[in-house]
């Protein structure tokens, strides 16, 4: 079953917590890229055309040790998501019906 593209962002406002927004990309137009900015502050950035999402540094300042230990949670996050991509995808391929005539 095929579902349209999109991106979806919400907020939450509940008296007496922070506000919270939610940002699900559910979209092939999404981009991914990582830069250092003025050579001591690294970014991650994931955007689609209807919504940006920075990451950096705590309090936009040095590297701490908690960045680093957030960087590595992403990381393993992502090589996470690649891998079941990539497993469900060739699963989902393999269970294509071929067209008759077509070597299998």
């Amino acid at each position: 079953m095929e579902h349209a593209p999109y991106t979806y962002v919400s907020m939450s406002i509940d008296p007496g917590e922070p506000p919270r927004i939610s940002v699900s990309f559910y979209t092939p137009d999404l981009r991914a890229r990582a830069s250092v900015l003025h050579g001591e502050r690294p970014m991650l950035s994931v955007s689609s055309r209807e919504a940006d999402i920075s990451i950096s540094t705590s309090g936009a300042g040095p590297v701490t040790t908690t960045d680093v230990d957030i960087a590595r949670q992403i990381f393993n996050a992502a090589a996470r998501y690649l891998a079941d991509c990539e497993r469900l995808h060739d699963e989902q391929q393999s269970a294509t019906p071929r067209a008759s005539g077509e070597a299998a």
